[in-house]
């Protein structure tokens, strides 16, 4: 579904993606994971637009990219923080979402999900972080998409609203959808992830699933897995 081809992205001398090539398969989780600094947020935010490479290509099914919006539709995506309007309300913020957005939108039972009813007329500004972030899954979720990008989707969830995120996320799968997570919570990622592509300094040093990580790295979890990545990379 996503085809990357020798990406480069450079903010005045520092190197954040190093001709970095990447393809990854329609449906399925995939966990995008690397140190702070490693190119994870900049590589997003380039197969969303948001940021334009040096050099390089990106396709989503076939299709180049680059300097486009209309495929953005079919994409559904969760940043890492959600700046809301402090003055709009929950449920002004969902209607104005679905105004903006060309689409059919299902988030009566998402709301209902995570417990967001007696927060539908509060002020996002009043709101806890683990509210907002659970509006924040409204938003990502309420829309049907092929493709669904997670920016540390746990941040603030109790451990309810975790338990349905994890559901959510494997329904999407179940739809064949494609997925990609960014998550500094190895347990969660080992739990719902397929395969991940780890990044370091811009490349890719290891695409893979779990299993084969932990074999590579005689390690029994992925935390540990990581770690002996990171280190042998930095002898």
């Amino acid at each position: 579904m996503i085809k990357i081809n020798n990406l480069h992205k450079k903010f005045g001398k520092l190197v954040v993606l190093d001709g970095l090539d990447l393809e990854i398969n329609s449906g399925g989780i995939f966990a995008i994971l690397g140190p702070n600094g490693s190119g994870k947020t900049t590589l997003i935010k380039s197969i969303l637009g948001m940021v334009i490479p040096n050099a390089g290509d990106i396709k989503i099914n076939e299709q180049s990219v680059l300097k486009k919006w209309e495929y953005r539709n079919q994409i559904n995506y969760l940043p890492q923080i959600a700046n809301f309007p402090v003055n709009l309300s929950v449920k002004e913020l969902i209607s104005m979402v679905k105004n903006l957005r060309p689409k059919k939108a299902n988030d009566t039972d998402l709301i209902k999900l995570f417990s967001l009813e007696p927060f539908l007329d509060k002020k996002l500004g009043n709101l806890s972080g683990g509210t907002k972030q659970k509006v924040n899954l409204v938003l990502t979720f309420m829309f049907d998409s092929e493709l669904i990008i997670l920016d540390e989707p746990t941040t603030g969830l109790d451990p309810i609203a975790l338990i349905h995120l994890k559901e959510l996320i494997q329904k999407e799968k179940s739809k064949g959808k494609t997925i990609l997570i960014t998550s500094h919570i190895m347990s969660f990622v080992e739990e719902v992830a397929g395969e991940i592509v780890f990044l370091l300094d811009g490349e890719i040093y290891f695409k893979g699933s779990i299993v084969d990580l932990k074999k590579q790295t005689n390690q029994v979890d992925l935390e540990h897995a990581i770690a002996n990545l990171i280190a042998k990379e930095n002898v």
